[in-house]
């Protein structure tokens, strides 16, 4: 008898081709099932697309449960390593959109070193921050009357775990949503005054030759719901 399967959450595929599925991983899903992760019992998103697909996938890179966007599955599991070795020399650009506390007044190079929270040991990490838009808000947070906020692009040349949010907050301007390296003032005022719950940090593009086919790839994530309404209410234009 066959199973079946009732997936409660659609995954947009972005892109197919015989040896890897693009998707555009939702916010606040796990990857797979991890240690660090170990007591979220939602499904995971490859159990989601296998559910939708019946495909096993295999995670080229990873992305944070927190965080939304372009995500590379390989089809076959000895396969990973060819796409990998693509991240591994910089050999794919990434590009991400954040919305942080604060006005980002001009492009800066951060390079700072991020902690391996298994070996503790600090690795060499640079994030490349670009200002795309800001805002001004008559809401107070504490301790100021109003608030700021900004769009940025960032472009890491690593692949540090949460280097984006610990590099925007050695800025001093953390990704709005970021519990464990935010500022749960501003965090809180987007949840009463927007609704908005999530970690505002999307992995918008990846750009890459595909090391099998030897075709350009350029892949675009469309934003999630919550960002389109922010937009409108800050009366952002952003071309994406």
């Amino acid at each position: 008898m066959q199973d079946t399967y009732i997936c409660l959450m659609e995954v947009e595929i972005i892109f197919e081709d015989e040896t890897i599925l693009i998707v555009n991983k939702p916010n606040n899903v796990l990857i797979h099932k991890s240690y660090y992760a170990r007591n979220i019992k939602d499904e995971t998103l490859l159990e989601l697309v296998y559910k939708q697909t019946g495909l096993n996938l295999y995670p080229v890179h990873r992305l944070d449960r927190k965080t939304s966007g372009v995500l590379v599955l390989a089809k076959q599991k000895e396969q990973v390593a060819i796409f990998q070795a693509l991240f591994n020399t910089n050999e794919i650009q990434k590009t991400y959109l954040g919305i942080v506390r604060g006005f980002v007044a001009e492009p800066t190079l951060i390079n700072s070193p991020v902690k391996n929270p298994d070996t503790q040991v600090y690795k060499e990490a640079e994030t490349y921050c670009k200002p795309l838009q800001i805002v001004q808000l008559n809401i107070p947070v504490h301790p100021y009357e109003t608030s700021r906020y900004s769009l940025v692009e960032l472009k890491p040349s690593s692949g540090r775990m949460h280097q984006l949010r610990i590099h925007m907050n050695k800025m001093s301007h953390p990704i709005v949503g970021d519990y464990k390296y935010g500022d749960r003032f501003h965090n809180r005022m987007f949840e009463n005054e927007f609704n908005c719950h999530n970690l505002f940090l999307h992995a918008v593009s990846l750009s890459f030759k595909h090391p099998l086919t030897e075709k350009q790839l350029n892949i675009k994530a469309r934003i999630p719901e919550d960002w389109t309404y922010l937009f409108s209410k800050f009366e952002w234009k952003v071309d994406i």
